[in-house]
């Protein structure tokens, strides 16, 4: 009899044990997304959004026996919104992921969560080359600054015929960096910076520093604002005369963002800019991809925030594939590391070193194809490491 209730005893905490253990795997596999879905940069978090949600609804919401559970938070591009949101994502909500990060100073702001809390952050947007050094738990699946800009000058100097540049940027980490490194370049293959102009982020005017472009007669002006600040930047360049000056407008992607390029008009047409992603990229992978996209987003075309935000879910799905369903948050980062294939965008790979992304860069001249402005690509140059940390 006592044999026979040690053997009961035994087996029902077996049973318990099986049961908590089948508990704990159903546990749904939280992800937080961080965006700005109002305010300047709401273009971003709204192309990110929806290019999550199109992941998810492509390869369904459960992954290795885990249900997919996305939260979406607003954070208007403050950075201290950002930061409190990502505490109670972490502590309230218990994610595994952070993910999002619409501009440097959000992404900057949460890297010491991340790293106290062990969690992996998966950066969609932000653009900063010294991004993934703020904490071991960053990776990036957007692009760095550095790539674009250091990829333009080498175009302008050995191909555009451009001798003398001035720069505009906005005043923030990105901004800094894309002038750093295109200056730096530019003057290394033999050009020269007639001016470096930096415009605040928030409620910029561009006109007063256009103007002092005009009257300062450089080959061309090369500019880098955030996504969705493009279309201003044009219309007051082309205010101003100064496409008919012989002024060429030169820049990263985010100039001719593909979610602003169509109502910017034919002022746009042959605009030359150097960026990892374009909706007419010719890749089968990518035709896919922005059919998808529009179907699900009623016409709306995807940018570079959008493919972004597809290539980080699919760093956290294959991760979770590959630990079995483990969230836990270093095993879910080691299988982030190394992960190599084919985007939107082409081909791609999280390097394992530093943890950002490596892709190629595409030189793009906007033109007219089938009734819409595009970025066309003439131009590649394969496996782009991030020059900050390239050695």
């Amino acid at each position: 009899m006592l044999n026979k209730r040690v053997f009961l005893s035994a087996s029902m905490l077996a049973l318990a044990a099986v049961s908590s253990t089948t508990v704990l795997a159903a546990e749904p596999f939280k992800i937080g997304l961080i965006l700005p879905m109002t305010g300047q940069q709401a273009s971003t978090g709204r192309q990110i959004e929806a290019a999550a949600k199109l992941y998810m609804a492509q390869h369904g919401d459960t992954v290795a026996g885990r249900k997919v559970q996305l939260i979406v938070k607003d954070d208007t591009s403050v950075p201290d919104v950002t930061k409190r949101l990502a505490q109670e994502l972490v502590v309230n909500d218990k994610v595994n992921v952070l993910a999002g990060f619409g501009i440097t100073p959000s992404a900057f702001a949460t890297a010491p969560i991340a790293t106290q809390s062990k969690t992996p952050m998966v950066v969609m947007a932000a653009a900063t080359s010294s991004i993934t050094n703020a904490s071991p738990y960053v990776v990036r699946t957007s692009f760095t600054l550095p790539q674009a800009s250091v990829s333009m000058a080498d175009w302008a100097t050995a191909k555009g015929g451009i001798k003398k540049v001035v720069t505009l940027v906005s005043d923030y980490g990105p901004g800094i960096d894309a002038e750093k490194y295109f200056k730096d370049r530019f003057v290394l293959n033999g050009g020269t910076i007639v001016d470096t102009l930096r415009v605040p982020l928030r409620n910029p005017d561009f006109a007063p520093f256009l103007q002092k472009v005009r009257d300062a007669k450089p080959d061309a002006l090369f500019v880098f604002v955030p996504s969705g600040a493009g279309a201003a930047v044009m219309k007051q360049f082309l205010e101003r005369g100064m496409d008919k000056a012989g002024i060429k407008l030169i820049g990263t992607g985010d100039l001719t963002d593909d979610d602003q390029l169509n109502d910017m008009g034919d002022g746009a047409i042959g605009v030359v800019t150097a960026h990892h992603y374009g909706a007419h990229h010719p890749s089968a992978v990518n035709k896919k991809f922005v059919e998808a996209f529009k179907k699900a987003n009623k016409g709306m075309r995807p940018n570079f925030m959008a493919v972004g935000g597809y290539d980080g879910m699919r760093v956290i799905y294959e991760a979770l594939k590959a630990s079995k369903g483990q969230g836990g948050g270093d095993g879910l980062l080691a299988a982030m590391k190394g992960q190599v294939f084919e985007s939107p965008r082409g081909p791609m790979f999280i390097d394992a070193q530093t943890r950002d992304v490596v892709h190629n860069i595409y030189l793009r001249k906007v033109e007219r194809v089938g009734g819409e402005l595009h970025n066309v690509e003439f131009d590649v140059i394969k496996d782009v490491k991030d020059p900050g940390k390239a050695k």
